[in-house]
């Protein structure tokens, strides 16, 4: 039975990732599916990078400004809900390209990974979030060394998910883990370079034209409307602004930090999706971005049925 084809168009953050799905979307009649575990939030504009009202104007997107700020989102109701615009767009006859680049999404949806299916429990988490960051990652390294190494130690909601998962079913996470038939056969199409310090580059001038766009005034007003919400208090350009709104460091320490972690951000990402050997990777530093729509595109006519 031949799998239901669809594309894929991933790697680190700044690469051209949107750009390069609209034109392509618009060369062989698809939409736009985002993978991204924040644009599926409603106001949180400029620091995730979303792609613009023109933009979103010209070629249809799907999953962002899907929920609230203060709404649970796990990655099973991103798969659920991604599964469902997969099937509506190609009964359109149209064609699904997924871009964005949250690796664990693309993982579960795309790959022969599953998670297991366990329903919040918010005692148990406001149980957890009474405890600082650093003792809830170390309960983690205790119940489940390979999960934590896999999470930031400073991501104290994804810490939190992986003790919920690890509390609830009485097992490591990892344990419950477990493969899958693949559902969709993928093209997969990844942007990087081999000169990190190009990359770097290129998040810092996106940084900078963060800035430009308002960031600082948008987080200002997410915190003034959502106090110290856990998601802004875990997305990289909200983060780093808030001790600044409160006084605790200056505008430049806080714009350095926000550079130092997209950088480290990009380091996780390019770690994560190397791992996919299916990935076509295209260096964007020694190809212009014809070069690169002309290789996806002849690679997608060799892979013609």
């Amino acid at each position: 039975m031949i799998k239901n084809r669809i594309i894929a168009i991933t790697g680190p953050t700044a690469t051209g990732k949107t750009q390069l799905a609209i034109k392509l979307a618009t060369e062989i009649n698809g939409e736009i599916i985002s993978v991204d575990s924040r644009q599926i939030y409603k106001e949180l504009d400029i620091a995730t990078a979303k792609p613009t009202l023109i933009e979103r104007n010209k070629i249809r997107h799907h999953l962002i400004d899907i929920v609230n700020v203060t709404q649970e989102y796990t990655v099973a109701d991103f798969c659920d809900d991604a599964k469902v615009k997969i099937k509506e767009i190609i009964e359109k006859g149209k064609v699904p390209i997924l871009t964005g680049g949250t690796g664990l999404y693309f993982r579960v949806l795309l790959q022969d990974f599953d998670l297991p299916r366990v329903a919040p429990n918010k005692e148990l988490r406001d149980k957890l979030n009474n405890q600082s960051t650093e003792e809830l990652y170390d309960l983690l390294l205790k119940l489940d060394k390979d999960i934590a190494q896999k999470i930031h130690f400073n991501n104290k909601v994804k810490i939190i998910r992986a003790l919920e998962v690890c509390i609830t079913l009485g097992i490591p996470m990892s344990q419950a883990q477990r493969k899958k038939e693949k559902e969709y056969e993928t093209l997969w199409y990844g942007l990087t370079s081999d000169n990190r310090d190009f990359l770097y580059n290129r998040a810092n001038k996106r940084v900078d034209i963060m800035l430009d766009e308002g960031l600082i005034n948008e987080a200002k007003l997410l915190f003034n409307k959502y106090d110290n919400n856990n998601i802004l208090l875990n997305t990289i350009g909200y983060q780093e602004i808030y001790p600044y709104l409160h006084g605790s460091i200056s505008l430049d320490e806080a714009i350095s930090n926000l550079k130092q972690n997209t950088r480290r951000y990009i380091k996780r990402q390019i770690s994560w999706f190397k791992a996919n050997k299916e990935i076509h990777w295209i260096d964007i530093e020694k190809n212009s971005k014809e070069q690169v729509f002309a290789k996806i595109i002849s690679n997608m006519n060799n892979c013609k049925e």
